[in-house]
């Protein structure tokens, strides 16, 4: 059994701090300043994560290929599975004219203003997509959407990048909630109400924050009072359903309360007419003969429902099968929690992507689309979604070759080190951890039980700090470059990963520095924010 090493380089933890840390700028550095594709930054940070885990931390080769291995497989079933299906479905409406459809609906209902627009289907309609199926979907198809509504791709990547920090601790159906109760054995629905006592915030203060950089503080205070009902309403919604109903139902009710509330309020409130931010409507796009533009909205209702039942009804479950990983389950010994470090891969044959792939489906005999379409579809869903596949492969493979190394128990090691100004940096544990796995979810899985080892050590609040790894998460999630890479899969910037990043970078670290002190002050002075466990 390999015992991990917390401070190999010269017996320092500071030192041994900087090292583990070159995978994470070496992935940084191509991306931000280099602006190289994100496949070529991710692999660039496997290949340092490979030399120093093995030089470096002494990790055995074989364990080291073998740690990678399982976070590809990981990657690939289930996140690359959810994705690779969600986008089937987008490609399935796009070739039965029901995505122009719902281009047109949107145009026919909504006040001709591209800042209106951009907070119902950037923030709203986004949030939906967050909610059924996550893993960097949601900015594939809101940002294609926006596209064609005659946005810039740099602009509709980027403002629904920022967007999708609401709704993504909540995503899939509260499946990072559920990842983070696990490692932590902490109660799963204390951890979603105090999410929801973290998020909310933010939820009410990005459309005025989006819109405010889109079309400057003026422009955003012309239209305020929509921005109040559609941040509000989801902010709302999203602290009842976290702390009063169920956490898992989290992002499908605010969404659609957002959503439903947003377009009733614009029935009774238009902002006044601006011609620099009217949309110049192509009608030559507009969809004829037997497509209304209402049908545009079959494939997100079907999707919808299928999901919500498919977990309800616990779908997923059947057919599960929880294989430990040869060679590597409990081969690792983690010296910081004093325990072996288990390797288990829960393969789901019916899981969230296979409940997708029923929804496309579905919608492809409700459209009746001609089989030969179908079959295009696929292929057009293969070259879309291929540098993807790779590209969260290699971030996946590094973050697992990170975790079981010891790397990142050297990092938190040395985060904790902070001692009282810990609720402070939290936050950016959490965006290291879903900045190397693009996934909220693994992002918990990565670093939630170390923010409570490191709050018992600090008698800090267990709950607030385990939740604010989730919190914290989603602000790194902007610049992943699993979620970037999948949000470019439908437009022309492949390959321009880096410029995206740079777009997003700075909008990542205030946000998640706001959150460190909010979290400061829920465990200093607002006590009574925190709930009981």
């Amino acid at each position: 059994m390999f015992h991990q090493l917390l401070t190999p380089v010269g017996n320092s933890l500071f030192l041994s701090f900087v090292v583990a840390a070159l995978p994470i700028i070496t992935v940084l550095a191509l991306l931000g300043w280099a602006r190289r594709p994100a496949w070529q930054a991710s692999l660039a940070g496997l290949v340092v994560g490979l030399i120093v885990a093995i030089v470096a931390w002494q990790f055995p080769v074989g364990l080291a290929l073998n740690a990678v291995a399982a976070g590809v497989v990981f990657a690939l079933w289930p996140v690359m599975w959810i994705v690779v299906t969600a986008i089937l479905l987008y490609n399935i409406a796009l070739r039965s004219s029901r995505f122009a459809a719902f281009r047109m609906w949107l145009l026919d209902n909504l006040p001709n203003d591209r800042r209106i627009v951009l907070v119902v289907v950037g923030f709203s309609f986004g949030a939906l997509f967050e909610g059924i199926s996550g893993f960097g979907t949601p900015i594939a198809i809101t940002s294609s959407l926006l596209i064609m509504l005659g946005f810039p791709a740099l602009e509709a990547l980027t403002f629904t990048l920022i967007f999708n920090t609401a709704p993504v601790a909540f995503g899939a159906l509260g499946v990072p909630i559920t990842v983070l109760g696990a490692v932590t054995h902490l109660p799963s629905d204390a951890l979603g109400q105090m999410v929801g006592r973290q998020l909310p915030f933010f939820a009410l203060l990005l459309p005025f924050y989006v819109i405010g950089v889109y079309a400057g503080v003026r422009g955003m205070l012309r239209i305020w009072p929509v921005l109040l009902v559609s941040g509000g309403s989801f902010a709302l919604t999203q602290f009842v359903t976290s702390n009063f109903i169920n956490y898992s139902l989290t992002d499908v009710l605010s969404s659609l309360v957002s959503l439903i509330l947003t377009i009733l309020f614009l029935r009774a409130w238009k902002p006044a007419h601006d011609p620099q931010f009217a949309i110049q409507v192509d009608r030559s796009k507009e969809v004829r003969n037997h497509v209304t533009n209402a049908q545009g909205w079959y494939p997100w209702i079907i999707v919808s429902v299928v999901v919500i039942l498919w977990t309800i009804l616990k779908v997923f479950t059947i057919g599960e099968v929880k294989i430990p990983w040869p060679g590597l389950d409990k081969a690792v010994f983690i010296t910081l929690y004093n325990a072996p470090y288990g390797a288990i891969w829960d393969f789901q044959p019916l899981a969230t992507g296979t409940a997708i792939l029923v929804a496309a489906i579905i919608t492809a005999f409700v459209v009746r689309i001609k089989p030969s379409e179908f079959v295009a579809a696929i292929g057009d869903t293969w070259v879309q979604t291929r540098i993807a596949i790779l590209t969260v492969a290699t971030i996946v493979g590094l973050a697992f070759l990170m975790n079981y190394a010891g790397l990142t128990y050297t990092l938190g090691l040395a985060v904790a080190s902070v001692g009282a100004f810990f609720p402070l940096v939290s936050a950016f544990l959490g965006w290291v951890a879903v900045f190397l796995s693009g996934s909220d979810t693994s992002g918990n899985a990565l670093f939630g039980n170390l923010q409570v080892v490191a709050a018992k050590q600090l008698n800090l609040n267990p709950i607030l700090m385990a939740a604010t790894n989730s919190s914290g998460g989603v602000m790194g999630k902007m610049i992943s470059p699993q979620n970037i890479s999948t949000g470019v899969a439908t437009t022309d910037l492949k390959g321009k990963e880096g410029y995206v990043f740079a777009k997003t970078f700075k909008h990542s670290i205030l946000l998640t520095v706001l959150l460190g002190i909010l979290v400061w002050l829920q465990q200093n002075v607002f006590t009574w924010m925190i709930p009981p466990h």
